[in-house]
């Protein structure tokens, strides 16, 4: 049953924990409801705002319309030769969903294990870790039209996926909320060790021939190792991106810090490591009021308990130019700011 609330606490449902208050809240379950809410009033005289698991927001004040919390839940899958569709629905959360697809020995989520969130941000981010990304499994979305209240489904061409992007974040923002996620998997697995020190943790655990839940468990164990858990201090995960820039721009970079941390990406730009960055200018494990960078990932920003979204903004407005000052390179931030 569709309820609107009033003036709601927003602590529960961001991992930063910032408390500010939504003047109105309604969870979805299902379309039928997402649909119903949408020939209110209501969607028509206050301004929106879509979240799933919270995590990647920061609230520097109260929202000042509707929130609307998607929860829709279900997973099923279709096997075809080698390859298995599973569908999930937008509010499953995104470990549940790994940890059913490594169940079932379907192969293609195990290095995305423990990213938090739900699966239905997963392609507007085009979430990735560990070599990689969501747009590598990614089949098809189906999304509600704000404007008419069509059900369209989104195939890989059409999302425009970029690192950490999608047509979701750009030209259809706003304008569609991701109801069902289908992914293209497999059911004979291509393991993935190259990347991090996935194996490096296998070699420990006595592993050469690992199978996804061994991958997936390594991952995990070396995420636990870096990354605090957002139910015992509040955080985001990733608060930056890695920077991607041009080659004659690394040669300006590398001329100076030669032992800086780099990738090379596909489209020969080269893409730069912004923990390792952040921790050279003196941020990692730096303690600024009620916030600060977690002591074993300076990528992470954290709320040490009491932050406000503010002041974790103005923290990371800090880091941003001490990153500029040292290295000519400008941080993006990765958690939208609200």
């Amino acid at each position: 049953m569709l309820q609107i609330q009033q003036n709601i606490s927003l602590k529960p449902f961001n991992t930063f924990g910032i408390d500010v208050k939504a003047a109105f809240f309604a969870e979805i379950f299902n379309v039928e409801d997402l649909k119903a809410l949408f020939n209110k009033d209501i969607t028509k005289t206050q301004k929106l705002l879509v979240i799933g698991g919270g995590s990647n927001i920061l609230f520097t004040q109260d929202y000042d319309g509707l929130v609307v919390k998607i929860s829709i839940s279900g997973i099923e899958s279709l096997i075809e030769g080698n390859t298995v569709k599973v569908t999930a629905g937008a509010g499953v959360v995104w470990n549940d969903f790994v940890n059913y697809c490594v169940a079932h020995n379907f192969a293609g989520t195990e290095n995305l294990s423990l990213i938090p969130g739900t699966v239905g941000a997963s392609p507007v981010q085009n979430i990735g870790a560990y070599g990689v990304e969501l747009k590598d499994i990614f089949h098809s979305c189906t999304a509600f039209e704000i404007e008419t209240g069509n059900i369209k489904t989104f195939n890989y061409d059409d999302c425009h996926f970029g690192y950490r992007e999608s047509i979701f974040k750009g030209d259809l923002k706003g304008k569609y909320i991701i109801t069902s996620v289908t992914f293209n998997l497999k059911t004979e697995a291509v393991i993935n060790t190259s990347y991090g020190a996935i194996e490096t943790e296998l070699q420990k655990r006595g592993i050469e021939k690992p199978n996804i839940a061994d991958v997936s468990a390594a991952v995990s164990h070396i995420r636990v190792s870096k990354l605090p858990d957002p139910s015992t201090i509040g955080n985001a995960g990733s608060f930056f991106k890695n920077p991607v820039i041009e080659k004659y721009e690394f040669a300006d970079v590398v001329s100076n810090h030669p032992d800086v941390v780099h990738y090379p990406t596909a489209d020969g730009k080269v893409k730069l490591a912004a923990g390792w960055l952040i921790e050279q200018c003196g941020y990692k494990g730096k303690i600024a009021g009620n916030t600060g960078t977690w002591k074993n990932q300076a990528l992470v920003l954290v709320n040490h308990g009491n932050a406000s979204g503010t002041e974790i903004f103005n923290f990371s407005e800090q880091i941003i130019d001490s990153v500029k000052s040292t290295f000519g390179v400008t941080l993006e931030r990765e958690v939208n700011i609200l």
